[in-house]
């Protein structure tokens, strides 16, 4: 039961506030967010590269200790957390002010899919080694990280492309 309860303490633990909060806000969010308009007609390709990946980034946290004795852990616990918070900010700035020039321009639309980075990489300090003997590096999550965030990122950019185009039209045809 002890060796049951050392796997337990991994670096999934640092996945849960993302998962918690992105089910208890998803349906806070704009209608462009919800999955059934930000999932329709995204090229196959894109849509499995980015569950791929995405179910990597979540998984292999599970196979890495959490501990943050050494300094690069202490370091990578500090980049997490605010990470974090930098991630809720952008959350929070769709839900509060959907509307601001900020919500509606680009880089503000895009802030949840591009800010991830600061504490995945956070994670991947943390969890620097894993419970299975198996060569390791953090570069290796940073790696799949890397590849989730792309294609996320790219299925983000369409999105807003495509209702930038939609906002564009309906302006042009209404005139």
């Amino acid at each position: 039961m002890v060796m049951i309860l050392h796997y337990v303490w991994n670096c999934f633990w640092l996945i849960i506030p993302v998962l918690v909060m992105n089910g208890l806000l998803m349906g806070k969010l704009p209608n462009i967010y919800q999955p059934e308009v930000f999932s329709d007609h995204i090229p196959i390709w894109i849509v499995v590269g980015e569950n791929a990946f995405r179910t990597a980034t979540v998984l292999l946290p599970l196979l890495m200790p959490l501990q943050v004795g050494r300094p690069g852990q202490k370091a990578g616990l500090a980049l997490y957390l605010a990470g974090l918070v930098i991630y809720f900010a952008s959350w929070a700035m769709q839900i509060w002010i959907p509307q601001s020039a900020w919500s509606t321009s680009r880089w503000g639309f895009m802030a949840p899919s591009y800010t991830p980075p600061i504490w995945l990489v956070g994670i991947a300090l943390v969890g620097d080694s894993l419970y299975v003997p198996f060569p390791y590096t953090p570069w290796i999550y940073i790696g799949l990280s890397a590849a989730f965030l792309a294609f996320h990122n790219l299925h983000t950019w369409i999105v807003y492309s495509r209702a930038h185009t939609k906002r564009k039209a309906s302006i042009i045809l209404t005139r």
